[in-house]
């Protein structure tokens, strides 16, 4: 079956053209929605701007086709292989992808929003720019994958695995990631407001500039971390293992540090007014031109501390420990 011939019989009102083999055909702006092409052969078939909302394409051999910016919304695409095939701009919102072979698929600016990609291996994809608002990406691969400035709000990441992923700019307000490992990540500018980091390992990530106002990180290992500049406004940090992590210049107000580690850390000319650093150990930590304006820092121990032009107005120092060893009355 060549392309003339499809387009004839849809024309007529054929719709089931399962199993069809249309390798290398020319379908560019096709309107072809609603069709079966479950089990089609279509590898490097050209369906750039190709209109097929509501199609079923499980099965599908896609491997190296041209779908460039074409309209394939509520779609089932399980177990379809699209290896290598081109998706750049496409529209995918609602498909279920479960099952389906997308390595190598260029998938730049891709709207997948609420889309089911539960278990599909991303690893090392370009997907930046991507748009992955409430998809199911339970238990997928995206290690290694750029999805740098990536919206992720609302996605569900329970069981991805995330080494090496970048996600620079991301949007990833209100995302569940209790526990996840991203030891080392690069988060830069990342949009984590309200997400759940609760015991995340982010041994060394860089959050430099990160959007975190009330996000919770209670009990996560955010030893060396990079936080500069970083937004933590009303974050829950309590028992936090921030040792050893550049928070200078971040914006701690009103943040919940009770029994935090940020011992050797550095929180020069950092905002932590009205803070709770209830029973924190800050020994060595740096704290030189910080704001604690109204903080709760009683029990904290701040042997070794560096406090010079330190800012205590208001501070709650009862049973803090001083630099010099001194409990404050």
């Amino acid at each position: 079956m060549d392309a003339d011939e499809l387009k004839r019989r849809y024309a007529a009102g054929e719709r089931n053209f399962s199993g069809a083999n249309l390798i290398g055909e020319n379908l560019e702006r096709a309107n072809l929605v609603g069709i079966n092409f479950s089990g089609a052969y279509l590898s490097a078939a050209n369906l750039s701007r190709a209109f097929l909302t509501g199609a079923n394409l499980s099965g599908a051999f896609l491997n190296r086709a041209d779908l460039s910016f074409a309209k394939v919304s509520e779609s089932l695409l399980t177990e379809a292989d699209l290896t290598k095939a081109k998706l750049r701009g496409a529209t995918l919102i609602k498909c279920v992808l479960v099952g389906a072979k997308m390595s190598g698929a260029t998938l730049t600016a891709v709207n997948l929003r609420l889309s089911n990609l539960s278990g599909v291996n991303l690893c090392g994809a370009d997907l930046r720019g991507i748009n992955l608002r409430s998809a199911n990406l339970m238990d997928a691969n995206l290690s290694w994958a750029n999805l740098s400035g990536a919206r992720l709000s609302g996605a569900l990441l329970r069981g991805a695995s995330l080494n090496g992923v970048q996600l620079i700019g991301a949007y990833l307000n209100g995302v569940d990631l209790n526990a996840v490992d991203l030891d080392g990540v690069n988060l830069s500018d990342t949009k984590l407001s309200g997400a759940n980091l609760s015991g995340a390992n982010l041994t060394a990530a860089n959050l430099s500039s990160a959007q975190m106002r009330v996000t919770l990180l209670a009990r996560s290992n955010l030893h060396a971390a990079n936080l500069s500049n970083a937004c933590l406004a009303k974050a829950d940090l309590c028992e936090a293992n921030l040792s050893k992590a550049d928070l200078s210049e971040a914006n701690l107000n009103a943040a919940d540090l009770t029994g935090a580690n940020l011992n050797m850390a550095s929180l020069r000319n950092a905002d932590l007014s009205g803070a709770s650093l209830r029973d924190a150990y800050l020994w060595g930590a740096n704290l030189h031109v910080t704001s604690l304006r109204g903080a709760d820092m009683r029990g904290a121990s701040l042997r070794g501390a560096y406090l010079q032009s330190t800012e205590w107005q208001e501070a709650i120092m009862t049973g803090a420990t001083m630099p010099d060893g001194s409990v404050h009355e």
